[in-house]
């Protein structure tokens, strides 16, 4: 009976064990990311032993900038998933790599030396102190030897300048040692790795009907990630398609090494808005203004620095025009250069633990200082319903309990998927993009373009002609807006902006000044007037515009001028000699387009005359 009671109990302990909920740990790499415009989305694939019963997934030593939001499971089988919980682990740091190990071993030791130097400055200082209250010798009533007073004077001025040098010494020391010191924090600020943060987990609970083997897939969205485009533009000749070469510069600093991943660049930004505007009402009445909107100003380039609130300057900050895809990154001196487009003109300048600030461009140069934020990492509890395949993304917030109370380039073969909103850039090679806040180039695409040639100048303003290139069907290739460096006969020219927002059916790109191509505008003397005919004055001026072609083939150039357009009855405005170019009478323009052969000169004459009443005072060109 008693074995018989004994058997019982055992198996009685055992079903208790069974039914208890079984902790397994689960640590993955990522294995598919896609980088938007500003963040990324991460794909992490594994496969865990369930048994039969109630369980715990721990999905382990993730980033810490995940949304919790967007947290998304996929497990095939007949599983039922309970919730899913996202939580931050403070007593499970991230580990840092081996090189920024040795940068903090050297900052510490560096700021263990400076502390050594400055101690010694202050031994000589108290001894300079000590020698200056004791330079009196002697008593009151009696004198002291010439001897001994030479010998005392001697002894003084010689220790008295060997501790000064030794002071200067000691201040060099500590200026140097301080250098090194910003050296090293530079490196470690490009890294954005002054401080241990914390791991994410992402915590399944589910159910099993069964012990099985199943796939689980993790998804997510992660910040501190993001692409901006870039091009490089070659003309060889006029006579030859543009290489347009399609870049993707990738920046990601989410603490989570990317390794031989299956990369894809999408041109989706999910931190932008999604709700259409709207239009105000439009209420007229005397004294009222009409409604408002948001708009941004307009400049041609963003130069500056951003710095912290001690000044010192911030590596790697991301610094975009809001709404669109324009963006760089802050050097190591924390400066950044950035083209502006027609239509932009509102900054986002954006750092991880700096408050982000958006402002728009008031000046050419700018000073920006970024503050200290202390960020709140989101935790969140999703719950779910049990299926044979779940795919489950966050909805209702909750708290966890875990906190304690204290290259050379080469071309990568890219697949191009165009969707109803973005287009996908799938990169087929696997892609390693280490977490290192440092920008990586991949080249997506590289497109041979059939383009139309034709220089353009507006000798009033700039005697320089400008060669532009035409691009039709242009919408084919589905360009960002962003900077293209410009290289012609090859040769790099400079910078150019490529807003494809405000194109139409052609694309136009400025390949720059081209000094083959000679301009000169000349006022004509002997045509330049001034006569009085009776109650008027009669004024006629007179230019010469000389184009000459350098170059070894011919030509297409059109050229730009003007005449005055009168504003009243009083002033009369006749057009003597335009040389067949083509006059806008609303608005003065003069065009001419021309052919040139090669070494052909061309003049061209531009002559009016203005009359007005006698006495009235009126400036003529």
């Amino acid at each position: 009976m008693k074995k018989l009671i004994g058997i019982a109990l055992i198996f009685a302990s055992l079903s208790l064990v069974a039914q208890e909920k079984k902790d397994v740990e689960l640590k993955t790499n990522v294995s598919e990311a896609t980088v938007f415009i500003k963040g990324a989305q991460a794909l992490r694939k594994t496969t865990a032993t369930l048994p039969a019963g109630k369980s715990t997934l721990r999905f382990v030593n993730l980033s810490p900038y995940i949304d919790a939001k967007s947290i998304q499971v996929k497990i095939d089988g007949e599983v039922m998933v309970l919730s899913v919980n996202h939580q931050q682990n403070y007593n499970d740091t991230i580990k840092q790599s081996d090189e920024i190990e040795k940068l903090r071993k050297q900052l510490s030791d560096l700021d263990e030396k400076i502390k050594i130097e400055r101690t010694n400055k202050e031994v000589v200082a108290e001894e300079i102190a000590f020698l200056k209250d004791n330079r009196k010798i002697g008593g009151n009533e009696k004198g002291i030897e010439i001897v001994n007073l030479k010998a005392t004077d001697a002894y003084y001025s010689e220790r008295i300048s060997a501790l000064k040098m030794k002071d200067i010494e000691l201040d060099k020391k500590i200026n140097n040692l301080s250098g090194e010191k910003s050296g090293v924090e530079r490196k470690m600020a490009v890294s954005g790795s002054f401080k241990p943060e914390p791991t994410g987990e992402v915590i399944l609970n589910v159910e099993s009907k069964i012990a099985q083997r199943v796939p689980i897939e993790l998804s997510y969205y992660v910040n501190n990630a993001s692409w901006h485009p870039s091009y490089d533009i070659r003309a060889k000749t006029i006579n030859e398609p543009i290489e347009l070469t399609y870049k993707a510069n990738i920046i990601q600093n989410t603490k989570e090494d990317w390794k031989n991943i299956k990369l894809k660049i999408s041109s989706a930004n999910p931190k932008l808005g999604n709700v259409a505007p709207k239009l105000k009402t439009y209420f007229l009445n005397y004294y009222t203004q009409p409604p408002r909107y948001n708009t941004n100003n307009t400049s041609n380039q963003a130069t500056g620095r951003i710095t912290d609130t001690y000044g010192e300057p911030i590596i790697g900050a991301s610094v975009h025009i809001k709404g669109s895809t324009i963006g760089t990154v802050t050097d190591l001196d924390g400066k950044f250069s950035l083209a502006i487009p027609a239509g932009g003109g509102i900054l986002e300048v954006l750092y991880i633990g700096m408050k982000p600030k958006t402002f728009p461009i008031s000046n050419n140069y700018m000073n920006i200082v970024l503050e200290e934020e202390d960020a709140i990492l989101e935790e969140v509890v999703i719950t779910g319903y049990g299926g044979i395949e779940k795919n489950l993304a966050g909805s209702v917030a909750g708290i966890s309990d875990r906190k304690p109370a204290k290259k050379k380039e080469i071309p990568l073969p890219v697949v191009q998927v165009e969707n109803q909103t973005s287009v996908e850039f799938e990169i087929k090679t696997p892609y390693s993009i280490p977490s290192e806040n440092k920008p990586t180039t991949v080249e997506m695409e590289r497109y041979s373009v059939p383009a139309d040639y034709e220089y353009y100048c507006v000798p009033k303003v700039d005697k320089d002609a400008f060669l532009l290139a035409y691009i039709t069907n242009w919408e084919q290739y589905n360009l960002q807006e962003g900077e293209a460096n410009i290289f012609f006969e090859n040769t790099f020219i400079g910078k150019t902006i490529l807003d494809v927002r405000y194109m139409s059916d052609t694309l136009n790109i400025s390949l720059g000044r081209d000094k083959s191509v000679t301009i000169q505008r000349d006022k004509v003397k002997e045509y330049n007037t001034q006569k009085f005919l009776g109650s008027k004055t009669e004024t006629t001026r007179d230019w010469k515009v000389t184009v000459r072609n350098n170059k070894r083939q011919p030509i297409s150039i059109v050229l730009f001028d003007q005449i005055p357009v009168s504003t009243t009855n009083e002033i009369e405005v006749n057009t003597e000699n335009l040389t067949g170019g083509i006059l806008n009478d609303e608005t003065g323009e003069v065009k001419w387009k021309l052919t040139l052969q090669p070494a052909q000169k061309n003049e061209l004459n531009l002559r009016y005359k203005v009359k007005y009443p006698k006495g009235r005072s009126l400036t003529v060109e």
